[in-house]
């Protein structure tokens, strides 16, 4: 099969994003300029540099109620901070609650019984027993080719991480489980873990032994 986007791909559901799977989720945590919370999914997101740490997220789609899209895009927007919370399997279905679309002046925290606590470094909320959560500052607002396209970019100034969920000086995904955002309706949860060393890493490790 091959279609153009453009030209429609005949099938009963758009299949683009079953395609880029899985995906992880930003759980994004932010509050208006009133001090009103916010907590809201975004499935476009990744991490997309080291130094200084950055991550992003994107929006797709509009609110009524809203300039920016998004109550999250326009907090950020204003505020110029947000949070992003790692989401766990045993939070799914508070995570999935959160997508509601609320009201702009809705406290999802509440409405969806997930206790917040402030930002160490930036004014905004988060995710009390998240397993990690990223702390960050609005470094561009970037609208995209689409009429309700937008993506917010963020630099990580604190980060957080659940003391139970580091073992043996890693941070193990696997004690909580992180929830992934398939095609359509369908999530997984990543419970299984293995290890590939590059290339690069195997040449390394031969060099060391050698050198001795």
């Amino acid at each position: 099969m091959f279609y153009k986007p453009s030209e429609g791909h005949g099938l009963p559901h758009n299949p683009f994003n079953a395609i880029i799977t899985p995906r992880p989720i930003a759980w994004v945590s932010s509050q208006d300029t009133t001090g009103c919370k916010n907590l809201a999914p975004y499935s476009f997101f990744n991490g997309i540099a080291y130094d200084p740490p950055q991550i992003m997220f994107a929006s797709t789609s509009t609110k009524q109620d809203q300039a920016y899209g998004k109550d999250s895009i326009r907090n950020a927007h204003e505020t110029g901070v947000f949070c992003v919370n790692v989401v766990e399997f045993r939070m799914r279905d508070a995570m999935n609650h959160s997508s509601t679309s609320f009201p702009k002046n809705v406290d999802e925290f509440a409405q969806c019984g997930v206790t917040s606590v402030q930002c160490e470094t930036i004014d905004c909320p988060r995710i009390a027993d998240a397993p990690a959560a990223l702390e960050c500052k609005l470094v561009e607002y970037v609208p995209l080719r689409g009429e309700a396209n937008v993506m917010v970019i963020g630099e990580v100034v604190g980060v957080h991480i659940r003391d139970d969920c580091i073992y043996n000086g890693r941070f193990d995904i696997t004690h909580f489980e992180p929830l992934g955002r398939l095609g359509y309706r369908d999530y997984v949860k990543v419970s299984d873990v293995f290890e590939l060393l590059r290339p690069d890493d195997e040449l390394i490790s031969t060099t060391s032994v050698n050198s001795k």
